[in-house]
């Protein structure tokens, strides 16, 4: 309870609002944002058909049926066939559970090997950060989607193998922001007062610095999922990725190719798909920023 005092000067207790109802607060003020609300439905929307997928009334989308070939939109194909056969609306819905579970291991890849590099950099800083922070410039030397292609190419074809490439190269940029971060709540008042007591740099670090450089974070993650599913689209356009008969968007936009002027709703429809998921993480990214502007954590730690 806070006391301030009346105009007689006796003191008034008044209640300070709780974190609990600040952040409600800001759950709230967030969805009232066309731009946010639209990314959070559009997020929502992709993560329930990719979760709910195999128990939803579709046909097997690798189930081959020759006479069915490039059938137009109907009651029976909601969104037509493919080449061979194959129920295109669901293959979009299959292919959701395959890119966002491709992209949701990418980004978990990638900011784990981001988070353990930037917190000992910033933390530790001396001969670590001048070795690891040199690591990062020379990774950031080549352009990340040419280096996961190098990776990729170099493991061989398969999901598995562009998921591994492209959470080794995504990390690169991430890791020095988090570097910065952590430099900076380094020098926050209660972290020196932990040091001084004896407290270890991991009960330091996990307990009163985590906390407070979680926002920063939570912002890098959410809008870089949708350059992750661009990334991971692109490696399975070009054959790196998951293999036939696999429903993935960006493989499904190569099959797609030849049919480009007899049926380009092929090639229309994943791309649609990549666009609509793209768009949205990038929406609900912009929001999540607003709520957790880095600016705003600095505030209130100090």
């Amino acid at each position: 309870m806070n006391a301030n005092a009346d105009s007689s000067g006796a003191p008034v207790l008044t209640s300070p609002i709780t974190g609990r109802a600040r952040r409600r607060r800001q759950w709230t003020g967030l969805l009232r944002e066309p731009g946010t609300a639209l990314g959070l439905f559009l997020v929502a929307s992709l993560l329930l058909a990719g979760l709910l997928a195999p128990w939803l009334p579709l046909d097997d989308p690798t189930e081959i049926n020759l006479p069915d070939r490039l059938l137009p939109p109907s009651a029976g194909h909601l969104l037509g066939t493919d080449h061979l056969g194959r129920d295109t609306f669901s293959r979009i819905i299959h292919g959701a559970r395959v890119t966002l579970l491709a992209a949701a291991a990418t980004l978990a890849l990638s900011m784990t090997i981001a988070l353990t590099v930037g917190v000992l950099s910033g933390y530790h800083g001396g001969w670590a950060d001048t070795a690891l922070m040199g690591v990062v410039d020379l990774l950031l030397a080549f352009p990340s989607l040419i280096l996961a292609l190098a990776v990729a190419g170099a493991l061989g074809p398969g999901l598995l193998n562009v998921l591994l490439a492209a959470g080794a190269v995504w990390w690169v940029g991430h890791a020095r922001i988090i570097r910065g971060v952590t430099r900076g709540a380094r020098q926050w008042e209660y972290v020196t007062a932990a040091r001084a007591a004896g407290a270890g740099s991991l009960r330091i670090i996990l307990r009163h610095m985590a906390p407070n450089i979680l926002g920063p974070i939570i912002v890098i993650a959410s809008l870089d999922v949708g350059w992750i599913i661009l990334g991971i689209a692109g490696l399975n356009f070009l054959g790196l990725g998951a293999q036939p008969p696999t429903p993935e968007w960006g493989a499904m936009l190569n099959d797609a190719r030849p049919h480009l002027q007899t049926a380009p709703r092929l090639l229309l429809l994943p791309g649609a798909a990549i666009f609509i998921a793209v768009l949205g993480f990038n929406l609900l990214g912009d929001g999540l920023r607003d709520m957790l502007d880095p600016r705003t954590v600095w505030q209130g730690s100090g």
